[in-house]
């Protein structure tokens, strides 16, 4: 059979073709493998760890995304990992060892309390809890094998604020290092390490990539020797991103400036609708007035956040009224998205733990979190007064 002429060849005998310019946005290079001219240069890829050779070990889309969360955080080798939760257990398994001891904050994402709890004592990691806004409390729960101090910069999702520059002090007398969870306000709200953090950890797939398309993760530490510790962890047990997942989170981080330039000021009144309103006990959100760490959030943070919580009086009942209330905010348990989402933290990010327990951080049934994203602020703040003035009646 001719076949018109067609000559079969070897499968990859053409090469990618150079251009006379560069590519304006950055290409999407789904290959798991790369070419190397020979077993030298292939020992100087390794050796000099540059360019690519394996994309668990590393690719252009990986090596992009980190490059430029490493920028907003003010470090360098920061790694792209598969999830925030992948950002934290590649920190913990380059930098613990079975016989050490951790102490964390005990408000902090339900899944990260969980791998707290359950997860590192069964690898003899012992770990304390404390209130991250009390230092005294944090230092009371410190030994001299403390290896690590985990806290988030704004809670999850009680939105209290710890004093980063004191805990800090109190990691360097203890020889330890502080890990900060900085997911909710951002670099643009908060830098860490320039508070004196040790390594920074995101959930990507939130506010920084911002339309809840994209799974991913960033871990970066100050020191270069840490740094690298996480990163070959990381490749070690798989926890590396995507390209497609790096491709898409750096495609959001382009209008992530705007997208949180809109969202905080539209936080902040809603924030102030809510006060007052009928049937809301109390509101949270770091740029009012009444926020129980104000004066420590207008000393650390650049404004209030994207992010307002609130409680109903009337508990469960009043919550399922209000969600069947309000259908143009999707309840969903994520946040950062384009659009603002209602999340309720006993049903979703915190069921897993004891009713005394979330009552103990302050999650009752009646809570939301209020993740705020690009409406128009009257429109939202619209659709949250009528949703709370039907729940009330119910």
């Amino acid at each position: 059979m001719s076949g018109g002429g067609f000559r079969p060849g070897l499968v990859r005998d053409v090469a990618w073709p150079d251009g006379a310019g560069a590519a304006l946005a950055t290409p999407l290079q789904p290959s798991t493998v790369y070419r190397a001219a020979g077993p030298a240069a292939l020992d100087a890829l390794y050796e000099r760890g540059e360019g690519f050779t394996y994309s668990r070990e590393g690719h252009p889309n990986a090596a992009v995304l980190a490059a430029k969360i490493d920028r907003l955080e003010g470090l360098a080798g920061g790694t792209a990992t598969s999830s925030g939760m992948s950002a934290l257990a590649a920190v913990f398994l380059a930098l613990l060892n079975a016989g050490q001891h951790v102490v964390a904050a005990d408000q902090l994402y339900g899944r990260t309390l969980r791998l707290m709890r359950r997860e590192l004592p069964r690898l003899g990691v012992e770990v304390s809890f404390a209130d991250p806004t009390d230092t005294a409390s944090l230092h009371a729960a410190l030994r001299p094998d403390t290896r690590l101090i985990v806290i988030e910069t704004v809670s999850n999702p009680t939105l209290r604020i710890p004093d980063l520059p004191a805990i800090a002090a109190l990691a360097r007398e203890f020889g330890a290092l502080l890990v900060v969870d900085n997911t909710f306000p951002t670099p643009l709200g908060i830098r860490p390490l320039e508070h004196g953090a040790d390594v920074v950890v995101h959930s990507v797939t939130k506010l920084l990539s911002g339309h809840s398309d994209v799974l991913a993760g960033y871990a970066g530490a100050r020191d270069g020797d840490v740094g690298r510790a996480i990163g070959e962890a990381a490749v070690t047990w798989g926890l590396t991103a995507s390209p497609w997942e790096c491709w898409m989170a750096e495609r959001g981080l382009f209008t992530f400036a705007l997208r949180h330039a809109h969202a905080c000021a539209s936080a902040a009144r809603l924030a102030d609708a809510l006060a007052g309103a009928p049937g809301v006990a109390r509101v949270i959100y770091p740029g009012r007035a009444d926020h129980p760490d104000r004066a420590r959030a207008a000393r650390l943070l650049a404004g209030g956040g994207n992010m307002v919580s609130f409680e109903l009086a009337g508990g469960r009942p009043a919550a399922e009224a209000f969600v069947s209330a309000a259908p143009g905010l999707a309840f969903a348990p994520t946040l950062g998205d384009v659009a603002t989402t209602l999340s309720h933290p006993a049903s979703s990010s915190h069921r897993e733990i004891t009713e005394e327990a979330r009552r103990a951080i302050g999650i009752s049934e009646g809570c939301f979190r209020v993740s705020v994203g690009l409406e128009p602020a009257d429109a939202l703040v619209a659709e949250v007064t009528a949703a709370l003035e039907a729940a009330a009646r119910a």
